[in-house]
This record gives C-alpha cells, structure tokens and sequence, in this order.
C-alpha cells in the first residue's frame, strides 16, 4: 500500500492524488454517479466515482458498507452548493481514479449506525467488534485514553515512578471476594488476582520509591452493577513523607488539570469538603451530587471531598470490621484509643474519598506505617496473633525495616470516563465488558475445563445437591 492519508487529513491536501483506506459506511448509486462515504479511524469523508474511470466504477457497483476498501483518488473542493456545514469533512470530496477490494463483509448481525443503545445487551456484546465500531464508542474510548495519558504526564512531571505490581497474589481482606487462579505446580493451592495494588505499592514505600503510580487493573468478584464490574482500572498513586492535605492537594490538582484541558468546567475550585456525618446529616449518603438542574444539562462536573470517615463498622454478625481500608491511619486524635482497642466506634480514620457528580471517582488514605499501628487494626477486627502473622507478616516484617510515613489514592477510570461522557453503563466506556449476567464479551467466558486440565490442576468438579 502507498503512503496512505489518513480521513482527519485530507484538507492538507486539496488538488493532489492521495491514497486512503477504510471500511464502506455508506452507498449511494445515482445512476452514472456513485457515491460512498469512507470511513477510518480518524473520521469519514465522501467519494465519487464517475463513469470514466470504468474499473473504480464497475467496483464500486458491487461494493457493500462494511467492506474494506482501498482508493487512490483526488482530493477537490466541493461545489459550494453541496457543501455539508455539518460534517467535518463536508467541503471536501475525494474523486476516485482507483479502487481495490481489500477485504468483503457479510451483512452486519447488528446495526452500527446508530447509537445502539436500543439493542438487547447480549447481542450487542455478542457482537462488541462490530459494536465498537460506532462513533459513539469509538469517541469514548478515545477519551479514555486522553485521560490516562494526561494523567500519566502530569504524575510523570511531579517526579512519580511507574511501576508495575503482580497480577498473582494472596487473597486480602479488601471488602470483596476474590478472583482465585488455581496453581498447577502446587495442588490444592491458589493464587488471588488483587483487588487493588494495595500491598505491593506500600511496599513500594518501604523500598524507596517514595513517589509511585501505575495504571493497575483489578479484579472483584462482587455483584454486577451499572456502575460496577469484574474487573476495572483505576490510577493508582501512593507517596512518601506527605501528609493528608498534601496528597488531597496533589491529587486535585491532577484532576482539575486533567479535567479542563479536555474541555470540561468545574463547579467549584478548591473542591468543597464535607465530613462524613456531614455528608450523611445533609444528602443522606457519601456520595452526592453538587449540581442544579442547569449544570447538570451543561456537563458541569462538581468535585468534593469527604473525609473523617469513621474507621471501624459492624458487620452482619456483629463484629467490627473497617469501613474503607485496613491499612489506613487513625486520625492523631484517636490513635492511642486505637492502639488500646478502646471507643472502637468513636475512631476517626485519615480516609478521603473523591466525588463527582453523584458518583465515588477516587478514594485513599494515609497508611498506618508502623507495625504496631497494623496490628492493632487487625486486632480490633477479631483477629487472633497467629492469624495477623500468616495473613499479614510480611507487611509487619516490613514495616519494622524504617518505613517513612505515606498515602495514597486510587481514580478508577471507567467511573471518571462515565462522567465525563455522560454515560450511565460501565460497558459504553469499556472495550470488552462483562454482560450484566456475569459472561465476557465475544468470547463467552466463564467456560468449562477439559478432565485433563482439571486433572492437571488437581480440581475434582462436585455435582450440586440442588
């Protein structure tokens, strides 16, 4: 293929033969003249092919949308009286001199013109390749990715480190349940995909790093939701000798940089604060939305914080369990009361979580660094010594090696993405998302094993008494 144009380009080159490619959106047979509308990647543009260029035309005949083409073409200005003012490329069209058949399509299953939302999920998801090639979509995974790499920049400008943790870990009590992978070299053990970086990234501290981020995946096994998934990515921070203000500060930062150089306004800076029984005394919830009806027509995105979470609940059997996170820090206040498991109910933790527009985007905490401080965390929690040493003795054991003090927060994605498109589902900011039954996209996953891969893995499959 010669140097191909790509669509978005194509003014750049008014008068001259140019070489683009792309798949048939629309055809349009007006007798002698044909017309197609050919899109990329970048955007899409209108072609004409005239009955002198007998070979395009004779093709361009038997073409279908969906088809893959190749052309070689002129690019001309448009007669002013066909000019499209709402098309990116309406006062352009490009003359065909030749074209190739790169590859055919049957008829689409499911229809791409559209917004799609009108179509039953499961085919739709069946279908995700074809799906995802809507504009709609297209645009939001683009944004997607703006985001991250905005983010990732700023965090690179501030001196941070990225650095990947491991996918195969020990299970952690992070409010969830775990995805479990089990271990063919050690039968009857498993490997837990992490929840969150948590661990790894504090460790990170203790190490040196003092400034870390990564773009973490993470994986749950909780209940399916709008809002909610499988798996999700989340940017992923954690700094050293800092303090609660500093990292909140920091943190908004990159949020409101990020925020309005993709062009988005905000409803108020510095972010409002609300403590948490402030929060539930006033919107009856952690998570609240700022906006009146105007802003809300407007895409006016309204930040707060909420901090002074307390750290410790009860759970269903009565038993103190925390709130956000087992590895945060008691507020200065509280921290002998914590350390004595004594007004459990009256602790206040160094939490902070991050909302916008009635949606929890980002939540972290000043860690407990001392391993005293852990310990007694896990203690007030019913947790007897032998317990703490085999599911948290590596923490405690590296902890007791000079850990400087240290926080962080997490941002997961697909919610930020969420918000700054306008989108109420997961699944219209993600590639390849879970349906709402539990089932990967295209692929149709979970499936079964062979006898011999569960034979190798060691796993005797039960019939359900039910």
């Amino acid at each position: 293929m010669s140097k191909r144009i790509l669509i978005k380009n194509l003014k750049e080159h008014i008068g001259r033969e140019v070489t683009i490619a792309g798949w048939v959106d629309v055809r349009r047979d007006h007798g002698k003249l044909i017309f197609i509308d050919l899109r990329d990647a970048t955007g899409k543009v209108q072609m004409v092919i005239l009955p002198n260029h007998k070979e395009a035309h004779e093709l361009a005949q038997k073409v279908r949308p969906e088809w893959v083409i190749e052309v070689i073409g002129k690019v001309n200005n448009r007669p002013e009286k066909l000019v499209n003012k709402n098309e990116p490329n309406g006062e352009i069209e490009v003359e065909v001199l030749e074209l190739k058949v790169l590859n055919e399509a049957e008829t689409p299953p499911i229809d791409i013109s559209g917004d799609g939302k009108e179509i039953n999920e499961e085919t739709r998801l069946k279908y995700r390749y074809l799906d995802l090639r809507r504009p709609r979509l297209q645009k939001n995974i683009r944004i997607r990715s703006e985001f991250v790499d905005r983010a990732r920049q700023y965090l690179f400008g501030k001196g941070f480190t990225e650095i990947e943790t491991p996918y195969f870990t020990s299970t952690t009590p992070e409010g969830s349940r775990d995805f479990v992978v089990p271990s063919r070299m050690y039968p009857g053990k498993f490997f837990a995909l992490p929840q969150s970086p948590q661990q790894y990234k504090q460790l990170l501290m203790v190490a040196g790093f003092e400034r870390y981020f990564q773009i973490a995946r993470c994986f749950r096994d909780e209940d399916l939701r709008a809002d909610r998934g499988f798996e999700h990515t989340q940017i992923d921070l954690e700094v050293s000798f800092t303090t609660r203000e500093e990292l909140m500060q920091l943190d908004e930062e990159m949020i409101t940089i990020v925020s309005e150089a993709m062009g988005h306004k905000i409803k108020e800076k510095p972010f409002p604060r609300f403590s948490y029984k402030k929060a539930i005394e006033k919107f009856g919830a952690d998570k609240f939305d700022l906006r009146n009806e105007e802003e809300k027509k407007n895409g006016i995105l309204a930040f707060a914080w909420v901090i002074d979470f307390p750290f410790f609940e009860k759970d269903k059997e009565g038993k103190w369990t925390f709130t956000h996170n087992p590895f945060s820090m008691p507020s200065f206040e509280h921290l002998e009361w914590h350390l004595k498991g004594e007004n459990v109910d009256k602790i206040i933790t160094q939490q902070y979580d991050l909302v916008c527009n009635g949606y929890e985007t980002g939540g972290g905490s000043i860690r407990a660094h001392k391993p005293e401080i852990l310990k007694a965390t896990f203690k007030t929690m019913g947790y007897g010594d032998a317990q703490i040493e085999k599911d948290f003795g590596h923490m405690l054991k590296a902890f007791s090696y000079g850990t400087p003090p240290h926080g962080g927060i997490a941002h997961g994605i697909e919610r930020m993405i969420m918000i700054l498109t306008g989108e109420k589902e997961l699944r219209e900011v993600q590639s390849f998302p879970q349906t709402s039954s539990g089932h990967t996209a295209v692929m149709d996953a979970p499936s079964e094993l062979s006898k011999e891969q569960l034979k190798e893995l060691g796993i005797e499959l039960k019939k359900s008494k039910n």
